[in-house]
């Protein structure tokens, strides 16, 4: 009998499960003329925010984005440094590096391969400013640890969830932890679209006003930039 490969992730499979949502769902979009943050992202922010319990979820144009994002809304700047983990994808560090910061790598924990809070006190300087703690593979960092130490000493607390939404930690859902929490809806992720697409999300009333100017050239109101944003919208597909 010839062995046959059994892949542990087919995308073309999945699809085949709910083709006819998703195609119902492709020419309902089509047909409505609404291609960028219309009615369908405004559903998917507000049915996420109360997934994950939080007040406000921004959609963008993908999960490196977000971290870019949460970083430019809380004011880091050149030279600014910020802890991250040594073992995580290269987004985490590339959002800082793109702002002029320096990310500054802390050993992890080899039980969970999270950032071990110990280290946090070893590279902690005059000037950082921020940490990104990982969860990674759906186990979420030692946050109380993670957050005691922000409190301690004055620091921003940026979550990068893109490998575990809906993961909890002592009762509380990811993303409630830090000022603002950041999402990846990359195909292989957890919870994946058809394409690139993220989310940060935050409890922050402030936060999230200067999240949704920034996904939009710094723009509140058409034609009138406020402040130095990009293009980051969430598209409705």
């Amino acid at each position: 009998m010839a062995k046959q490969a059994i892949p542990s992730f087919d995308l073309t499979e999945q699809y085949g499960l709910i083709e006819a949502d998703v195609m119902a769902a492709v020419e309902r979009v089509l047909k409505s003329g609404h291609y960028i943050l219309g009615p369908e992202v405004n559903a998917f922010e507000s049915e996420l925010a109360g997934y994950l319990g939080v007040r406000h979820a921004i959609g963008v144009a993908n999960g490196s984005d977000a971290l870019l994002l949460a970083l430019m809304a809380l004011g880091i700047q050149p030279g600014d440094e910020v802890l991250i983990p040594t073992f995580t994808f290269f987004a985490t560090a590339g959002a800082v590096a793109r702002l002029g910061a320096v990310p500054v790598f802390c050993n992890i924990d080899l039980n969970t391969f999270n950032l071990d809070p110990a280290e946090l006190e070893k590279r902690l300087t005059a000037k950082t400013r921020a940490i990104i703690p990982v969860h990674l593979y759906g186990q979420v960092a030692d946050m109380d640890a993670i957050m005691n130490f922000a409190r301690q000493h004055g620091l921003s607390v940026i979550e990068d969830a893109a490998q575990a939404i809906g993961a909890s930690y002592r009762g509380k859902t990811v993303c409630n932890f830090g000022d603002i929490g950041c999402l990846s809806f990359y195909p292989t992720k957890n919870l994946g679209a058809c394409g690139d697409a993220g989310m940060v999300v935050t409890n922050d009333d402030p936060l999230a006003e200067k999240l949704r100017i920034l996904r939009t050239h710094g723009s509140k109101k058409k034609y009138h930039h406020d402040v130095l944003g990009f293009n980051s919208r969430l598209d409705e597909l």
